[in-house]
């Protein structure tokens, strides 16, 4: 539902007929007339520059006077005035063309302030798209920030859109060009008429039935186009700012973006647009841009220490002026820190400026019972950190021995979308501030929302999900794929113990998500887990839930087994989904009722019969007639319980 807006409040005795008022909220539109197609674009609201970072990282931003050159470069690049000619004559090799060499190799340019990469052998006009790549954590997103603000104040910027793994459809394809089309029409309302007629010709174009490639030509690039050819141009070309490109979880997706737009570009090589890209150094993403008529720019070559030692200078200056510890030191010893130690901290950070700005959150953060060093005496430590693994497991020791700290922490990093203090801890079954006690020790690396009710918690960088999940660099913190399960366990008891759970509710929707990421990923014995699983569970527990996401999950695993590990183990499943099954009928209480009534998805067909033992059989039959006897009433499950008996075959 769009934005509620106010117009003309509290005026009477006027009549206004047939106008249409347009509005934008953020950099996003809302359309208040008769082209209702507009309206039902669903764009994702936090995935363009001017989100909240606090809430939706990533929270980074380039230092004032820090990145100069690489923009200067970029802009340059977008603004049409890079002078190629002069990067021609500063090539640092021979002009080759398609019939001079068989390889297509990437050209190597030098400017008067950086290298970078054209990749194209010979044809002099500036390419449509620019690739800044570089390792995790280089700054690569601040960069993307930067450059969609200078294009958003000169009105040329059509959209962004920033990937962040983990962040639910941010992470997919599956809004990017309906969110990229939302933008376009705030940016460029001349492009609304032809997006709200392509939606009307074709209900499923804002679907995921739909291609991505036919999303972006009827929804972005043909209306584009097709504004500019009526006049609609500015001082210079338009530009898409897409950041993260590489943290899409849909690798597919991707390829199919970057092909469609090096198609279109090719098809229509004078369209004013530029997109500018950044991200890690993928395979799927660098064989792609690889190629000619992309722009590749490598941050890592740009040398960052003196924009790092800027951002360190200036930064320790600011915390000194209102830390009273920091100022009576510096008033009895003198500058903090000397110059050698500054020196030590940026030879250790190596470039990379997350690593800066969280060393420096982790140095001046204020002291606990459990950590109560001051700022001068974390310093020195952090030099003997082996890069952010070191750093990470620094910071999250803080809090291990808080109760609850390894399920909360496993949830943040296992969660397919960030949620709030609150739904974390409901999912969990704790209180909200055992949550905020364990994420309060952490925030130099977390992000801790103000209110348990609104806003996420989410995780400062991409890198330490990869850290939390690569046991090689996490140890002890490690969250193994095994944690689906428990996640999964967690999502389904939520359901069944609120009274009421709506269908756009996280745990009605992933729950079996969860189970399935669990089973499929390849890294874990799928029955030793559920033995485990089984094993932990104390036995307070509510015996209801946890039969029944038993019997739900041997569910799973019986009617698609070819999805599954499971095909040798086929009578084990079957005697534990049936006994499973006929315990949870069994539990006295309001809890069997309401899960009868949930419908959580046992309307799948089976794919399979199976053959089976006689005394497996008997067990089967007997556990199965008990089910029924007890819950009769229920026409569903029985209906189901008769379907199985259908497809069991006569005892070998």
């Amino acid at each position: 539902m769009p934005p509620q807006s106010t117009y003309l409040n509290g005026a009477h005795h006027f009549q206004i007929d047939h106008q249409t008022f347009n509005s934008t909220t953020g950099n996003q539109y809302v359309y208040h007339g008769q082209r209702e197609g507009l309206n039902l674009l669903n764009p994702i609201l936090d995935a363009s520059h001017t989100r909240n970072r606090n809430t939706s990282p990533p929270d980074s931003e380039c230092f004032p006077g820090t990145r100069e050159e690489v923009i200067q470069a970029i802009t340059a690049w977008a603004d049409d005035t890079m002078d190629l000619e002069c990067l021609l004559k500063n090539w640092d090799g021979e002009t080759s063309t398609a019939s001079d060499d068989s390889t297509n190799s990437a050209s190597s340019f030098r400017t008067c302030d950086e290298e970078i990469v054209l990749s194209d052998t010979g044809d002099p006009e500036t390419p449509h798209i620019y690739w800044l790549h570089g390792f995790a954590s280089c700054g690569k997103s601040a960069v993307s920030l930067e450059i969609a603000r200078i294009y958003a104040r000169s009105g040329r910027l059509l959209a962004s859109y920033f990937f962040f793994r983990g962040a639910g459809d941010r992470s997919t394809m599956v809004r990017f060009a309906v969110t990229l089309a939302s933008q376009l029409v705030a940016a460029l309302p001349a492009t609304a008429p032809y997006i709200d007629a392509a939606i009307k010709e074709e209900a499923g174009l804002i679907t995921s039935h739909v291609s991505l490639a036919t999303q972006l030509d009827r929804l972005v690039l043909f209306p584009f186009q097709s504004a500019v050819d009526e006049g609609a141009l500015g001082k210079g070309p338009f530009l898409i700012v897409i950041d993260g490109l590489d943290e899409c979880e849909d690798q597919r997706a991707v390829e199919e973006f970057i092909d469609h737009i090096l198609d279109f570009f090719e098809k229509h090589p004078t369209t004013p647009l530029r997109i500018f890209i950044a991200s890690r150094v993928e395979q799927h993403i660098r064989e792609r841009l690889e190629v000619d008529g992309v722009l590749l720019d490598n941050l890592d070559s740009h040398l960052p220490e003196k924009d790092i030692e800027k951002f360190l200078e200036v930064s320790f200056q600011k915390v000194a002026k209102r830390d009273r510890i920091i100022r009576a030191y510096v008033r009895e010893r003198g500058a903090w820190p000397q110059a050698p130690d500054m020196n030590k901290l940026i030879r250790h950070i190596g470039g990379s400026f997350v690593l800066a700005s969280t060393i420096f959150k982790y140095i001046v953060q204020s002291a606990t019972e459990e950590d109560p060093l001051t700022p001068m005496e974390r310093l020195p430590l952090t030099l003997e950190m082996n890069g952010l693994d070191g750093l990470y497991s620094q910071t999250l020791a803080r809090s291990q021995h808080l109760p609850h700290f390894h399920n909360i922490i496993s949830t943040i990093a296992r969660l397919f979308a960030p949620l709030p203090i609150a739904e974390i801890s409901a999912i969990l079954g704790i209180r909200a501030f055992e949550v905020v006690r364990v994420l309060l020790n952490l925030q130099a690396i977390i992000h801790v929302p103000g209110t348990d009710e609104e806003g996420e918690v989410t995780l400062c960088h991409t890198s330490l999900r990869d850290f939390l999940t690569t046991e090689s660099r996490s140890g002890s913190f490690f969250v193994p794929p095994s944690f689906h399960l428990y996640l999964s366990y967690y999502c389904f008891s939520t359901i069944i113990e609120r009274d009421k759970v709506e269908t756009k509710d996280y745990c009605w929707m992933q729950f079996d998500q969860h189970f399935d990421s669990f089973a499929k990923s390849g890294s874990c014995d799928f029955l030793a887990e559920i033995e485990q699983f089984k094993a932990r569970q104390p036995l307070l527990v509510n015996r209801v839930t946890y039969h029944a996401f038993l019997f739900s999950m041997f569910f799973y695993t019986i009617v698609d087994p070819q999805e599954y590990w499971l095909l040798k183990s086929q009578a084990y499943m079957l005697t534990e989904w049936a006994n499973q099954l006929v315990l949870a009928a069994e539990c006295p209480g309001p809890h069997t009722q309401r899960w009868l009534e949930k419908g959580l998805h046992y309307g799948i067909p089976l794919r399979s019969t199976f053959q089976f033992t006689e005394r497996t059989h008997e067990i089967l039959q007997h556990d199965l007639q008990r089910t029924s006897t007890t819950i009769r009433a229920n026409v569903y499950l029985l209906n189901f319980t008769l379907l199985l008996f259908c497809n069991l075959k006569t005892p070998m």
